[in-house]
């Protein structure tokens, strides 16, 4: 997954480079830097004294040495004044800077801190959507896999009233599936899963109908044969008729889908290829469709949408709200503990 939020200690990051939140001297301190100062060992501390130390907003990189990576990028933040005297585009900078220096080193991994949140006072939701912002758009033009490492619950949230919309959200369609009986829930289940099998008729736009060409029984079919003949286009097949419906360029898709190079060339290659449901809806999200259109289509790898899904209705949420920014989907999936979206 080309972007990707995780709990973690950074000094134990197996990546190509992992980037220190560092202090203008790069003589270490506290926090994070202080913590990959002591894993890395003297050596790291010996280098960064010959760098002549760093500007804010900018980046510099040094060996690893005893960490299990091979470079650690070390920039500055800015500290936080209230948000007037520059600091996002600072903190911009670190990112890009940091992501350029990788690049030329031709590092295929990276794990960031979110940087400037802690002793530096930067807003932590403020932080981390810059973080996204930034990382998301370097991640359309350039094939890389980045980490953003959050050390735990407490160093990581969204945007308040945020949190708050999807948290009623999750309350009034996720709640009430868990309230009613057993037999109640199975039902509805059931009900939801065999909407997602059918085919459209009236309700499906023109846009869907063209590449899924649905054949209309006049009667049940009672062969094998019968039935395999009438199967409709599978999820690859549909995928790539969409992708060109749309006049974009493959890579735009599958990059605003948090998807890889390698695993799109899978699902191009091999109409029969079965994506995970995760990565059924990241592409049901880069294609912007709407919530019955995203049934469809995940109908065809076999998914469906439940509101007994906390992951579920969370997707619903911003599919309803017309919020098709995969990343900050992500973000909120990641506060509530669920998968992210991607491969």
């Amino acid at each position: 997954m080309p972007l990707k939020i995780v709990r973690n200690d950074i000094t134990t990051m197996a990546v190509d480079a992992i980037v220190n939140a560092a202090r203008e001297s790069l003589l270490g301190g506290g926090g994070v830097d202080g913590c990959i100062h002591r894993a890395a060992g003297p050596e790291l501390l010996a280098e960064c004294r010959t760098l002549g130390g760093c500007r804010t907003g900018d980046a510099k990189i040094t060996k690893a040495y005893r960490l299990p990576c091979k470079y650690v990028i070390h920039t500055v933040g800015p500290v936080w004044n209230g948000g007037s005297y520059g600091e996002r585009e600072q903190l911009v900078s670190c990112y890009q800077r940091s992501l350029a220096l990788a690049k030329k080193h031709k590092c295929e991994t990276v794990a960031f801190p979110l940087i400037s949140s802690g002793i530096f006072g930067y807003p932590k939701d403020q932080a981390l959507r810059v973080a996204v912002d930034t990382i998301g758009e370097f991640l359309m033009e350039n094939d890389m896999t980045v980490y953003i490492v959050i050390f735990d619950r407490a160093a990581y949230q969204i945007g308040g009233k945020l949190f708050a919309d999807i948290a009623e959200y999750i309350d009034d369609h996720y709640v009430d599936a868990h309230t009613d009986s057993r037999r109640e829930r199975l039902r509805r289940l059931s009900r939801l899963e065999s909407k997602a099998s059918m085919v459209w008729e009236d309700a499906a736009p023109d846009f869907m109908a063209a590449p899924c060409a649905p054949v209309v029984m006049s009667k049940a079919p009672d062969k094998l044969e019968d039935l395999l003949v009438e199967l409709d286009a599978g999820f690859s097949e549909t995928l790539l008729k969409l992708i060109d419906r749309t006049g974009k360029k493959d890579s735009e898709i599958y990059k605003k889908a948090n998807v890889d190079r390698k695993l799109f060339s899978k699902i191009r290659n091999n109409p029969d290829y079965k994506p995970s449901k995760a990565t059924a809806l990241a592409f049901a999200i880069a294609l912007e469709l709407n919530l019955e259109e995203t049934k469809d289509f995940i109908g065809r790898a076999g998914f469906a949408l439940s509101h007994s899904s906390k992951f579920d209705v969370i997707i619903e949420y911003f599919i309803k709200q017309k919020n098709y920014d995969v990343f900050a989907i992500n973000e909120a999936l990641f506060a509530f503990d669920q998968s992210l979206l991607g491969a």
